[in-house]
């Protein structure tokens, strides 16, 4: 085995060094106090004793220091950590109301003013957007977020005789998305008389 396998320092050794250092400091500080007696055994182990006890007080104050850093820090940023958190979990709140709010209806509402304002791409999104929200409110088909326009398409035809409505406003979104199809007036016409037949089926 190679001595490069093994470990040439520690948190461990430089804690003992570094305690060790200190021990001796403060010898070497109180030496210059000791007045000198016939019996130095008895000096000696009063030295140690009292080493021992700065040696110990010394770790104290470190830790207190240490511990009362932790709590000004925390005291400090405390407010904006549940600041930050509390927003998190407002925004998080506000999205799930905000989906739930959000009815068939309303978006077929949004499709038709788009309609009128001549944005045909953006009215045939909502409208497949209400054929979605439709079908989650009617419990035929859940919203699933990983769910793609293929998988809902394919769902859709082994639980529909009549899938071709779905297939119209389904191919058409995802060509829209995916080939940046032109949109016109005929076929957001075309979208909508497929989501008027799957919604009075």
């Amino acid at each position: 085995m190679s001595t490069q396998e093994f470990e040439t320092t520690s948190i461990g050794w430089q804690f003992y060094l570094l305690q060790k250092q200190v021990g001796e400091w403060t010898e070497n500080f109180l030496s210059r106090f000791d007045v000198p007696t016939l019996d130095t055994s008895s000096n000696l182990r009063f030295s140690q004793w009292f080493l021992n006890l700065l040696n110990f007080l010394f770790w104290v104050v470190v830790t207190f220091l240490f511990l009362w850093l932790i709590w000004r820090l925390w005291k400090e940023f405390n407010p904006y950590l549940y600041a930050w958190l509390n927003e998190a979990q407002s925004n998080r709140i506000h999205s799930q109301k905000h989906e739930k709010e959000i009815l068939a209806s309303a978006l077929l509402s949004q499709s038709q003013e788009l309609y009128r304002n001549g944005n045909y791409r953006e009215a045939c999104k909502y409208l497949y957007l209400s054929l979605l929200q439709f079908l989650h409110e009617k419990q035929i088909l859940l919203h699933k977020k990983s769910r793609t326009d293929g998988e809902y398409l394919q769902i859709l035809r082994l639980s529909n005789s009549s899938v071709q409505p779905y297939e119209t406003l389904i191919t058409t979104h995802e060509q829209i998305c995916f080939d940046d199809m032109q949109v016109e007036q005929e076929n957001y016409e075309r979208c909508r008389q497929a989501y008027k037949e799957i919604t009075q089926e």
